[in-house]
């Protein structure tokens, strides 16, 4: 099992932080932003006397409810279609588990999501990676690419959109590509959708669940962890239209028991959620993303594209090995008594060598702590002993 490069960073922090030093976290996907305060009152609301099991597949009032949501994004599904999740992550093992054996492989644009690794370890799967390149933005890699990589053990491919790491949004025509090649081998096609309310500059995410044709193959990852900025709830699903795909999803759900009662009653009360909550919170991580792209490529010998979704930046830095810079700053750099905690983004990476020079940031700050944060990143490729350019 890998270690996570997002979270084992995390003693070298804590030390810096017993030296008095404020640590500037750019390194994870936890928001700032307040939970809503309807999902709160939920909680404190709880009225039942015993904190029961619920049912395996989730609490049905809640399925029930998250049918009317994902009914206004113009994805039309049934409570039955929905297994709920203890976050997305096991949300992911069950679809890895349900729809591929162990040897069977699947294909993953790279940089990803760095617990994908993970996953696809518990499940017995074997990554197939396909590059993605920061001078593209992190497009989605051409169709041939996709079609070199298929052999006879392939089965499904997973992307995540908008993108952790990169921010990318796909296309609909990217996803139309996608769609083809799903049809053609007869392939899942896993899509992470978590951040489909983080979207920038007019766009708007296109759903894989959209896609003609393949709604078979569509397997929907989904959570509420940054929509609500509730990571603690722990609750995400697993949405398919495929009656076999969900049936031995259960399996493995019945297998837990059950997903936690506290998190799904505040999570179904937060589909109630104002528009305005998500109007104010977009225009809040707009802003943050300029003050961190606009900061990264004014640095001599630093480039990150502009993303369209979620809140992270993949950036390319002049520097030697990436996991080594992201320790040095927290051992051995200071400004102005700060420093900065960053994901090597050598972990987003399943091919060996891949991003050494890379960073992934999450702007999960508020703009004055990002523009000091910038600062501080800039004063310390000044005296990095490992810069190269």
């Amino acid at each position: 099992m890998p270690e996570s490069p997002i979270r084992k960073l995390v003693p070298y922090a804590d030390v810096a932080k017993k030296k008095g030093r404020t640590v500037y976290h750019l390194n994870i996907g936890q928001p700032d932003i307040e939970t809503p305060e309807v999902a709160l009152n939920a909680i404190r609301n709880f009225d039942q006397k015993v904190v029961a099991y619920s049912h395996s597949a989730g609490i049905l009032s809640y399925r029930e409810k998250l049918c009317e949501y994902y009914s206004r994004h113009n994805i039309e599904i049934t409570p039955d279609e929905i297994i709920v999740g203890a976050g997305a992550s096991e949300a992911i093992l069950f679809a890895m588990n349900s729809c591929l054996d162990t040897g069977d492989e699947i294909i993953i644009p790279e940089p990803f999501y760095a617990n994908y690794n993970g996953f696809a370890i518990n499940a017995g799967v074997v990554v197939v990676p396909i590059f993605s390149d920061i001078e593209s933005g992190f497009a989605l890699p051409p169709i041939a690419d996709f079609e070199k990589a298929i052999t006879d053990r392939t089965k499904a491919i997973l992307i995540c959109n908008p993108n952790n790491p990169t921010g990318y949004l796909y296309s609909k025509e990217e996803l139309e590509i996608l769609r083809d090649i799903v049809k053609k081998y007869d392939l899942f096609l896993i899509t992470d959708e978590v951040y489909r309310e983080f979207c920038y500059d007019g766009n708007t995410q296109y759903s894989a669940m959209y896609l003609k044709g393949i709604e078979q193959n569509v397997i929907m990852i989904d959570s509420v962890s940054k929509r609500y900025s509730a990571c603690g709830f722990r609750i995400g699903c697993i949405i398919s239209k495929n009656k076999e795909v969900m049936s031995t999803a259960l399996k493995f759900a019945q297998a837990r028991l059950s997903p936690p009662t506290f998190g799904q009653v505040a999570a179904e009360a937060a589909i109630d959620t104002p528009d305005s909550y998500f109007e104010a919170v977009s225009k809040e991580y707009l802003a943050r993303r300029d003050v961190v792209v606009e900061s990264i490529n004014s640095i001599p010998g630093c480039y990150c594209p502009v993303p369209k979704g979620a809140f992270y930046v993949v950036a390319r830095l002049p520097i030697d090995d990436c996991d080594r810079f992201c320790q040095w700053l927290l051992e051995d750099f200071e400004y102005e008594n700060g420093t900065v905690m960053l994901a090597p983004a050598s972990g987003f990476y399943s091919t060996k060598g891949r991003g050494k020079d890379e960073v992934r940031i999450s702007y999960v700050l508020n703009v004055d702590d990002l523009k000091r944060s910038m600062k501080c990143l800039e004063e310390s490729l000044k005296v990095y002993p490992g810069r190269t350019s």
